[in-house]
C-alpha cells in the first residue's frame, strides 16, 4: 500500500480540510462514547478525527503517511485538542491500546487493493477491539468502473497561499477489480513550479455481498450494510457496521 508524500498531503488537506457536518454526525451517532477509546484507521490529515474529538469522542489516529500525520498534528494544535497518533501499516497494526470501536472513513480501506492485505488489516483491527467492539467501514463501487474517465486536472490553494495542481490518470480493470491512479502534483509559487511529486495508487472495490463475506471471514459478527456516511454521486456508496 502506498502512502501520500508531502505534496499529496498538502493537496488533499487543501481540497477537503474538514469532514462535512453530515459525515461527522453519522460517525458521532454510530460510535460509542462510554465504552472506551475509538481508533481512526488510516486517519490521514485528521479531517474527520479533529471534528470528532471536538464533539467529545475519545479517538486515536493511525496512518502510514508521515506527511499526512504531520498535517494532522498541525490541525490538532490549531484546534486545541490532543490525542495519540501512530505511524503504522494497518496490515501489521500493533498498538499499545485496545478500542471499543474502529473506523476506516472515506473509502480509504479500498487502498488495500490486494484481498490478502484487506483480510490481514481486518484481522489486525479486530485484534485491537474490545469485544463486542464496533467496526465501521465506508466503501464504494465506482461509477467509472465500466466507463473509465479521462485525465483530470485540479488545482487548489493552500492556507499559505501557494497553488498545488493535480493531474491524474485513472485506469479501471473490471476483471481484476482494480483501479490504478497515476498522479502528478505540482506546487507553484507565483508563476514558478517549485516542487513536483509523482504518486501511484492502487484501489479495489467490494460489492455489498463481498464486503459481508470479507468481514465474516475475518471473524466479525452482526455485520450490516447501512447508508453511506457521506453520500456522493460518483458511484454506489455504502457503509458497513460490524462487531468483533
Amino acid at each position: 500500500m502506498s502512502a501520500h508524500g508531502i505534496l499529496g498531503a498538502l493537496f488533499h488537506d487543501a481540497e477537503e480540510p474538514r469532514a462535512s457536518d453530515l459525515e461527522v454526525a453519522w460517525y458521532s451517532a454510530h460510535l460509542p462514547r462510554m465504552d472506551g477509546p475509538v481508533l481512526d484507521v488510516m486517519a490521514g490529515s485528521g479531517r474527520l478525527l479533529v471534528p470528532l474529538l471536538e464533539a467529545g469522542l475519545r479517538i486515536h489516529g493511525v496512518d502510514l503517511s508521515e506527511a499526512m500525520l504531520a498535517t494532522c498534528r498541525k490541525r490538532l494544535e490549531a484546534s486545541g485538542v490532543e490525542t495519540e497518533l501512530f505511524r503504522q501499516n494497518v496490515t501489521a497494526l500493533n498498538l499499545p491500546f485496545r478500542y471499543a470501536a474502529a473506523f476506516v472513513a472515506g473509502g480509504s480501506f479500498q487502498l488495500l487493493s490486494d484481498s490478502t492485505a484487506a483480510l490481514d488489516a481486518l484481522l489486525r483491527i479486530r485484534a485491537h477491539l474490545i469485544e463486542p467492539g464496533v467496526l465501521l467501514l465506508d466503501l464504494f463501487v465506482p461509477g467509472g468502473a465500466e466507463h473509465p474517465p479521462g485525465a483530470a486536472v485540479v488545482e487548489v490553494r493552500t492556507v499559505e497561499g501557494c497553488r498545488i495542481g493535480l493531474r491524474s490518470e485513472t485506469v479501471f480493470d473490471v476483471d481484476l477489480r482494480r483501479i490504478d491512479v497515476t498522479s502528478r502534483y505540482e506546487r507553484r509559487d507565483r508563476h514558478t513550479i517549485t516542487a513536483r511529486e509523482d504518486e501511484t495508487l492502487a484501489l479495489t472495490w467490494y460489492t455489498e455481498d463481498e464486503a459481508l463475506t470479507l468481514l465474516a471471514d475475518a471473524g466479525y459478527r452482526d455485520i450490516r450494510i447501512e447508508p453511506a456516511a457521506r453520500p456522493r454521486d460518483d458511484g454506489r456508496h455504502f457503509a458497513v457496521t460490524a462487531r468483533a
